[in-house]
């Protein structure tokens, strides 16, 4: 067995006080009430923008409680969790929240395809993680999916503080983010894009504000960098943006007006398959006012 020499680094200590902090809390926790697996972690990491929602539930006392798997998927699994706070009886629920818990899958993020284009623009401040990072070792990997966390909960605090139709980011803690979930009180996710077959009347308004959405995104200087079908959600009629780990800046990515005109082809494409009349000319137009917002032009 080989012994570690030296110092440690200021990562280690963070990682060995957590670790202390969470075996500390475990034992003086007290016991969870029926149907909860864990007290809410509301307050650790990083947390959403302000205002708060109303809905959002962050007293103390509040636990989580997962109810099941909304999606699985190569690089993050997204769980349905309830944050609730027991009612004095112990037999009830005094408030309570539906949220999506989203765990990136740490080891596997070399299955994010084309990653290395994707992080263009993204780096550390330290040299020995960006070379980790660009040889893909087991620890770069790990720095990438801290990546892939941290910039779509940025991305998704400040595009919700511009008034871009996106989930609520509630906090980060690693590469777990909760976020607010979007669908009914049941725990019925809302549909995709791609499920849907919108009359003309509805199709229009879909693209109306697909188009006013990506407006607000890229005035912000981004382009979501995965755009399809298949992650944009549509709950009761209103559009919502999802899954930007892969958010492109478009200043600092050298090939950010190609994932731009390549979003917006992504779905313009999907709209004129559906009847959306003048495809050709609506994303054109549509390509030319995001770049005027982006000031790429």
């Amino acid at each position: 067995m080989l012994l570690r020499r030296g110092r440690l680094t200021d990562r280690e200590r963070e990682r060995l006080a957590s670790r202390r902090e969470a075996r500390e809390d475990e034992l003086y926790a007290p016991p969870l009430p029926d149907g909860a697996d864990r007290w809410s972690t509301w307050g650790e990491g990083d947390l959403g923008p302000e205002p708060r929602p109303e809905w959002l539930v962050v007293a103390d006392g509040a636990v989580d409680s997962r109810l099941g798997v909304v999606k699985t998927g190569k690089e993050a699994d997204v769980h349905l969790v309830e944050r609730w706070i027991p009612a004095e009886d112990g037999a009830s629920v005094a408030a309570s929240c539906l949220l999506a818990e989203k765990i990136y899958r740490s080891n596997e993020h070399r299955n994010f395809h084309r990653d290395a284009a994707y992080v263009d623009g993204r780096r550390t401040r330290e040299s020995r993680m960006d070379r980790a990072v660009a040889n893909r070792t087991r620890f770069g990997l790990k720095i990438i999916a801290d990546q892939w966390a941290v910039a779509e909960f940025a991305a998704l605090g400040a595009l919700w503080a511009a008034g871009a139709p996106v989930p609520y980011p509630v906090q980060r803690v690693g590469t777990e983010l909760l976020l607010e979930f979007i669908g009914d009180a049941d725990g019925s996710a809302a549909p995709r894009l791609a499920a849907l077959r919108p009359d003309p009347d509805e199709l229009a308004d879909l693209w109306g504000q697909l188009c006013a959405a990506l407006q607000i995104v890229a005035r912000a200087g981004y382009t979501h960098g995965d755009l399809s079908p298949w992650n944009v959600l549509v709950h009761e009629g209103r559009l919502v943006l999802i899954d930007l780990p892969q958010i492109v800046d478009l200043t600092a990515n050298p090939r950010g007006d190609e994932y731009l005109t390549r979003d917006v082809r992504n779905v313009a494409t999907w709209f004129a398959a559906r009847g959306l009349p003048d495809g050709e000319r609506r994303t054109e137009e549509l390509l030319t006012t995001l770049r005027y917002e982006a000031r790429l032009v």
